[in-house]
């Protein structure tokens, strides 16, 4: 088999990192109006991402676009150098593009601050001049002050301060001699960036005269050892891993004055002046959310550790204490949410939360929209409107499987602002929106800048065109009516007879597949065009429908393996579907789910392609497992029921054995190569036979070419190998 195909999809989808490069992103609008700020590499084939400006005002219409930082002018043609904790900060968003890969900027949007090869640099966004701090890193998380004045940034443990001028850089706070390196300040813990969302470890008070700071101590965290087989000579990463049951970070939050330090003699140790924040920790742990406007006090949201109950806090700049705006409980778990909590410029907060079977936006006591509607995200708070983003809830007329819209919603009511089928969303100020849209039938997606609704221009992307169309067939199937893409070889006519079938979900919780955009289907519509009919599923557990239906899978995720066998066979009816020739393959929950499918239904299923699976459930995070299982101490059945191995071996088997090609990166610091090693050595020592397929140096992700484009080769030539189709 050739594994080199220039021209092929393959080739492509990996060379363009599943089509991003080249594409807009991280939009910022100025308040006034007049020009957005965003991130784009110069071709769909180029990593390397620039920061650009489109200024608004000036002659002619449409805006003009200038490039405000050149990542290659910047570091002179050097190449770029990450640290171990910069390279962790990208796993955890999932970032494989290189260059400038965020940005945070003052009120006004003229200070832009970013990191670069560890290094920190400020743009000036209106002159378009770019220039390097003197500080000391490795630069993570850099972020001017509301005022511009100074920036914030977190280095070696530490958050540290300088003059936007480039004078006076000092640390704010960090960890002393007897805290050692276990702890730090300014930066998000594991959990809070892998599960929560969470990516931040430091917030600005709006007057710029002090900070809120999270000092996260790992010291009870138990240690991991991720090693590189293929060098030896090199020592094992320690990775601090909160498993299922075992001790999370200790997080907590100080209120950090920006004035001059006290000396060395001081109360405070030579470091700024610090206030801790105080809340009942030891029953809220986690902290969720944290938003500081000037609409309000600082508001947090926090936790307890089974993620039934939270608390939205007020806190007292002057003492650190708290107050209860507002308490939630849920008897399954409370979902976290994009843009909420937040103050409403009337003070009331703003939140979404699930009454009465729907998810709903609520400010202060009243819900402002119904069931017709499940709001994903809050976009923007406006003096008389909110902007979110949603899809169609379990009584919207219209099921309008796999769009998600954009809406202004008030006290008067609720507006659509996107228009068409597809996924739409928008970031806002100023009076002008960014709405960026992806639709069914073209690929890639397109970015309007509008005011008041009139579109004033429009921000290019330089993201390559598929090589292939996607033909997705939206539908519902079975019972439950799960959200279905159905996808048939390009030219399939009815006289070519049933196709082998093949299913290629995630299918489980915060994984929506079926999406009513192009680039979404791409991957499925090359499988189908090697002669299967291929089916992505979203069942319960998945998200964007309704409460009822995210949370069903509580203490119960086998509940997506059956959903994919009742969409499997509420579509064999409609569509050329040979179901003695059955395959799924996944990644992830996918990867899980996959090995599930041939593990325990083998009379459905006859072959599995599992990537980076959780094989067995204690060895996986605590923030994830716990909400839909509790804890191994508590619930040990449930856990062994639904891993595939136990320290008994295989976890209910069925026969007949069917082929499993296990895939996984020995590098994955998320899944870690523990769940695919012990499947398969319980395997064999079960004597089924199954195919593994290590990858040197690969993490979560496979952001590298090669490596990319020949997974995609070597899945189809085993599944066609597995169900007789060579």
């Amino acid at each position: 088999m050739t594994l080199s195909h220039e021209h092929s999809f393959p080739r492509q989808h990996a060379r363009t990192q599943r089509f991003t490069l080249g594409a807009p992103r991280a939009f910022t609008v100025s308040p006034d109006g007049a020009r957005v700020v965003f991130l784009r590499s110069a071709s769909g084939t180029d990593r390397v991402n620039a920061l650009w400006v489109l200024d608004l005002e000036g002659p002619g219409p449409g805006g003009r676009e200038r490039v405000a930082a050149d990542p290659r002018t910047l570091l002179g043609g050097a190449v770029e150098r990450l640290s171990a904790e910069e390279r962790a900060r990208r796993e955890r968003s999932r970032e494989g593009a290189e260059g400038i890969v965020g940005y945070a900027t003052d009120n006004t949007v003229e200070l832009a601050a970013f990191a670069l090869s560890g290094r920190l640099y400020a743009a000036e966004l209106r002159a378009g001049t770019a220039r390097q701090l003197p500080v000391r890193g490795p630069v993570i998380d850099p972020r001017p002050a509301p005022d511009g004045r100074h920036i914030a940034y977190a280095a070696k443990g530490a958050l540290r301060v300088i003059g936007a001028d480039g004078e006076g850089d000092r640390e704010l706070v960090g960890p002393t001699k007897a805290e050692g390196t276990d702890v730090t300040y300014g930066l998000a813990e594991f959990i809070a960036a892998e599960e929560m969302d969470r990516t931040r470890g430091f917030w600005w008070s709006p007057e710029s005269d002090r900070l809120l700071v999270a000092r996260v101590d790992t010291s009870q965290v138990r240690r991991w050892w991720i090693s590189d087989p293929a060098h030896p000579d090199r020592e094992p990463a320690s990775v601090a891993y909160p498993a299922a049951g075992t001790p999370n970070a200790d997080v907590r939050l100080f209120l950090v004055a920006l004035g001059e330090p006290d000396g060395p003699d001081g109360p405070d140790g030579g470091q700024a002046k610090r206030t801790e924040v105080i809340w009942d920790r030891a029953r809220y742990p986690y902290l969720a959310r944290v938003h500081w406007s000037s609409a309000g006090a600082p508001l947090l949201l926090v936790q307890s550790r089974d993620q039934r109950g939270q608390l939205y806090l007020a806190v007292d700049t002057e003492t650190g204490t708290t107050r209860t705006v507002h308490q939630d409980e849920d008897p399954a778990w409370l979902e976290l949410s994009p843009g909420v909590p937040a103050w409403a410029p009337d003070g009331r907060l703003v939140r979404l939360a699930d009454e009465g079977g729907a998810r709903v936006l609520v400010m202060g006591d009243r819900p402002l929209t119904g069931p017709q509607l499940h709001p994903r995200a809050v976009l923007d708070i406006g003096d008389r409107d909110v902007l979110i983003s949603a899809s169609a809830g379990e009584e919207a007329a219209d099921p309008e499987i796999g769009q998600i819209h954009v809406y202004r919603v008030s006290d008067l009511g609720v507006e659509r602002i996107s228009a068409g089928p597809g996924v739409h969303s928008a970031v806002r100020a100023g009076g002008v929106s960014v709405l960026a849209s992806a639709v069914p039938d073209a690929p890639g997606s397109s970015v309007q800048v509008l005011r008041d609704g009139e579109r004033l221009a429009g921000i290019v992307s330089y993201a390559e065109r598929p090589v292939l169309t996607a033909h997705a067939r939206l539908t519902e199937a079975g019972a439950h009516r799960i959200p279905c893409a159905v996808l048939l070889p390009t030219g399939y006519r009815e006289s070519d007879g049933p196709l082998p079938v093949l299913l290629d979900p995630y299918g489980g919780p915060h994984g929506q597949r079926v999406v009513a955009a192009q680039n979404a289907h791409l991957t499925s519509q090359w499988f189908a065009d090697q002669g299967f009919a291929v089916i992505v599923a979203d069942g319960r557990g998945t998200p964007g429908r309704s409460p009822g239906w995210e949370k069903a899978v509580k203490r119960n995720l086998l509940l997506s393996l059956e959903d994919q066998i009742e969409a499997l066979h509420g579509l064999a009816d409609r569509f050329p579907l040979d179901l003695e020739r059955v395959a799924i393959r996944g990644w992830s929950f996918g990867g899980w789910l996959a090995a599930l499918a041939v593990l325990r239904r083998p009379d459905v299923f006859h072959a599995a392609v599992s990537g980076a699976p959780v094989t067995d459930l204690r060895l996986y995070d605590t923030h994830y497992q716990e909400r839909y299982f509790g804890t191994p101490q508590e619930a040990p059945e449930v856990y062994d029921t639904h891993s595939l191995v136990t320290d008994d071996g295989l976890s209910a088997p069925e026969v007949p054995v069917r082929p499993l090609m296990l895939i996984h990166g020995l590098a994955d610091d998320n899944v870690v190569v523990a769940h695919t090693l012990k499947l398969s050595a319980a395997l064999l020592a079960a004597g089924r036979p199954h195919e593994v397929l290590p990858l040197t140096g690969v993490t979560h992700m496979t952001p590298q070419e090669q490596i990319a484009e020949n997974l995609l080769l070597l899945q189809v030539d085993f599944l066609k190998r597995s169900l007789g189709l060579n």
